[in-house]
Order: C-alpha cells, then sequence, then structure tokens
C-alpha cells in the first residue's frame, strides 16, 4: 500500500489512556510482524518498490519523533540526526530522503540499533501521552498509528517479493497457511473444466444508480483523499457478488488471454510484452498444473481462492475476456456502504485469500479484506479536495497523476484500518500487493 500520512477531520477528544494503549498495541503488533525474519532478511530490499523490513520499523518511529515528538514534546532529544535523513520517505519540504530504491543499502544503523530507536520514540511518546494534549495532537498521534498500520502491510508484501527471490522459496511462516489445500489432483477433478471448485456461482448485485453520496464524513479519522464528500451520478450497474477466483483466471490463461492483444490495453500490452508475464506473480508451473508462493511457501495453487498479485492491466484484460468491466470506485463505495467490515482481514498467521465459503444470496460477498480490488477509476482528487498546510500534508496530492484506485482492504490489512470510503492507489503496472479483481457491467 503507497502510504499516505495525512490529516483526519476533528474528532471528539480520545482518552490519554485509550489512546496510549492504542499506541502501544500498534507498535508491538509492527514488531510482531517483523520478529519471524533473521537481521539479515530485515536488511534485504529485493526492488526499488519495496523496502527493507529494518526500514519500516525505523521509518514508522521517524514519523512519530518528526511529526509528534520534536514539535510537542519539551527537552526531546533525537536519537542520532543521521536518521532525520535516512528514515525520511519522501517528505521533501523537511530535507533531502535518502533515495528509495537504495534503502537496501543501508547496513547501518543495525537492526538492534533500529530496535533501540523504536524503544527511544515509545518512550519519549508515552510520557507525552501522560500529559495534557495539546489541541489537534491526539490526532496527529492517529495519524500516526494510521500510518504505521500501512507499513505493516507493506512489511509482508515487501518480504513476500523478498522470499520469493530467494532460490529455496523459503516461508515467512512455515506451515501457517490459514487453510488446507488439497493434493493437484484432487483439486483438478473437483474443479471441473470451468476450474470454479466448490464456489457459489458467480451472480450479480445490481444497483439502480442515480444520485450519490461517496466520500468520508466529517467525523472520525479518514485520509484528506477520501474527503470531501460529494455528489455523484451514476448509471444502473450491477457488482459481481463475490472475487475471481484462481480456477478462473487459470481458464484465461489457457485461452491465451496473455497472449491476445485485442483483450489488453495499449500500455497494459506493451508491459506484458516487455515484462514477459503470462500469469499473476508467483504461479509457477508444475507439470500441467500450477504452483503459488505464498507466505507460507510454494504450495498448489488453490483453485477455489480469490486471484491475487495481479495488475490493473491485467484486471483489466480479464474483465474484457470475462464479457464485463472494472467496478468504478464510486459504484464500489455506494454498494459497500454499511456493510460491516468483516472478513479476512489481519492480523494473521501468514495472510492468504481464502475460499468464498458460502453462497452470497445476491448480496456482495468479500467486499472486505482477502484482496485489494482494482477499480477503473483514476486516482483523482475530489471536487473541493485541499490538502492540509505543512510538510505532513505534501505526501499525498502529488500522487494524483498515473494510478488507479484500489477499495476493500486484503488480508494483509488491519481490520480496524479499512472502511467503506478508503482509497488505496497504485500504478496499473504494480502487482506485488495483495490485488485481485471483482467484475461490474452496466444495466441497460
Amino acid at each position: 500500500m503507497t502510504e499516505r500520512p495525512l490529516r483526519s477531520a476533528p474528532a471528539p477528544p480520545v482518552p490519554r489512556a485509550e489512546l496510549a494503549a492504542r499506541y502501544s498495541a500498534v507498535r508491538r503488533a509492527t514488531e510482531a510482524l517483523v520478529a519471524p525474519l533473521s537481521a539479515e532478511d530485515a536488511a534485504l530490499q529485493s526492488m526499488p518498490d519495496a523496502s527493507p523490513a529494518k526500514w519500516h520499523l525505523a521509518h514508522t518511529s521517524w514519523f512519530f519523533e518528526t511529526f509528534v515528538l520534536r514539535p510537542s514534546l519539551p527537552g526531546y532529544t533525537v536519537l542520532d540526526p543521521a536518521y532525520e535523513r535516512l528514515f525520511n520517505s519522501y517528505y521533501l519540504g523537511i530535507g533531502n530522503p535518502h533515495p528509495r530504491a537504495r534503502r537496501g543499502l543501508l547496513s547501518r544503523p543495525s537492526l538492534d540499533q533500529v530496535y533501540a530507536y523504536r524503544r527511544h520514540v515509545d518512550a519519549a511518546t508515552e510520557r507525552l501521552l501522560g500529559a495534557e494534549l495539546a489541541p489537534g495532537l491526539a490526532e496527529l498521534v492517529e495519524l500516526g498509528l494510521q500510518h504505521e498500520q500501512q507499513h505493516q502491510e507493506l512489511v509482508l508484501t515487501d518480504v513476500k517479493h523478498l522470499l520469493s527471490c530467494h532460490p529455496g522459496r523459503p516461508a515467512y511462516r512455515p506451515g501457517a497457511r490459514p487453510h488446507p489445500v488439497s493434493p493437484p489432483a484432487a483439486r483438478r477433478e473437483a474443479a471441473g473444466p470451468a476450474g470454479r471448485g466448490a464456489v457459489p456461482a458467480l451472480a450479480w448485485h445490481p444497483h439502480p444508480g442515480g444520485i450519490v453520496r461517496i466520500g468520508a464524513g466529517e467525523e472520525g479519522f479518514a485520509f484528506d483523499n477520501e474527503r470531501p464528500r460529494h455528489r455523484r451520478w451514476l448509471e444502473p450497474f450491477a457488482l459481481a457478488t463475490r472475487l475471481v477466483t484462481n480456477g478462473e483466471w487459470r481458464a484465461f490463461v489457457e485461452d491465451g488471454g496473455y497472449a491476445r492483444p485485442e483483450l489488453w490495453l495499449s500500455d497494459g500490452w506493451n508491459t506484458v510484452r516487455a515484462e514477459g508475464w503470462s500469469a499473476p506473480l508467483y504461479w509457477e508451473r508444475d507439470g500441467d498444473g500450477w504452483l503459488e508462493f505464498g507466505l507460507s511457501g510454494l504450495e498448489p495453487l488453490e483453485d477455489d481462492a480469490p486471484v491475487c498479485h495481479v495488475s490493473g492491466y491485467e484486471a483489466d484484460a480479464y474483465a474484457r475476456w470475462a464479457g464485463a468491466r472494472l467496478p468504478g470506485e464510486d459504484e464500489w463505495e455506494v454498494v459497500a456502504h454499511g456493510v460491516p467490515v468483516a472478513g479476512n482481514l489481519a492480523p494473521g498467521e501468514a495472510p492468504h485469500p481464502r475460499p468464498l465459503a458460502a453462497a452470497p444470496d445476491g448480496a456482495p460477498a468479500q467486499l472486505w479484506g482477502d484482496v485489494w480490488e482494482w477499480t477503473r477509476s483514476a486516482y483523482a482528487p475530489y471536487p473541493g479536495y485541499a490538502p492540509p498546510p505543512g510538510p505532513v500534508g505534501e505526501y499525498n496530492g502529488k500522487f494524483m497523476s498515473g494510478q488507479l484506485v484500489l477499495r476493500g482492504g486484503s488480508c494483509a490489512t488491519p481490520a480496524d484500518h479499512v472502511r467503506a470510503s478508503y482509497r488505496n492507489f497504485f500504478p496499473p503496472a504494480a502487482r506485488w500487493q495483495f490485488t485481485g479483481v471483482r467484475l461490474a457491467k452496466d444495466l441497460r
């Protein structure tokens, strides 16, 4: 997930003890995700879009030091002035960050020193939260916690990519897949020619369209790209009642989907050819079947599970092949509004998309968790959008170009971090995140 540390709207004051407990829980959760890694694991960077786990640990501490402690805690002393540059991400108003693509070269500080940095920041933040908080400070601390939760997901996605590059395909947590996988022969027999297995048949949830309102309201936390709430006009449409599965995607692969230029956007086709894509990321041929690399290692592909780690280009091509399209983010939001946030979300031992167990009875299932759902919506500002002042607000608006919006959260997203208005975004060629597909269609 692209990090977006930005302000929330004013909210009722949070009791200091409650905020301190939440701070402690979020910080412990991040370290628990890194605990299975060796110091060597935590220092490596597998590609420019990913970051070492050690850097995530340090950067999330840098956020609290930079935006909370230094301006608000009298007498606060930084642990190491060099960290101001090393662990800055993209805040050019603060200084000149260390280049993102070279974070894997930061052999120093050591992992132990980074943990010491976290202890230093935690102790100071706990002192701050033990006193009367200045106006707006509780909201800023909550912003830092939401920011850290984004990095918790990034730790998992980046570690997964890192371990996939190792020739031994090591597991992040061996044997921790959250559901059993049937043997390949039994799985193929159950799936049948359509490759759907026991997954409920795909159905359509209709919406009449008309004038709708989307975006976050004025109460509670939301990133600034979720506001202001505003009106949209929607033509009648239908949203698929479940996510696209691996078995359905396998049928697309076997029908030559990656070799048919008529299915692809021009940029997508160019990317397929340049990158040599022939299947989703982490799929590997196994005779006449497939294996899939996950955080529990390399295992047989589960046809019934939602397809994952596909790009926006691939999602768009599959939708065209299936005689459908991707939903707009506004369509997704109006259907998800009021649906309780419950599903395959973090925390979990080794996040992985899960098969849908029961028929949705015409109502959309899997809206929350499993995979982030690509939409056809360009990531752009809402009418009346204005970023907050100062360096803490520079991070979001400047990315509103060349990216697509995703909705719903994934199996690696903390459950208390998502909501119907939440807008994730990535370039359409990205596929190392937990990204999948829900179809939509027009109703005439």
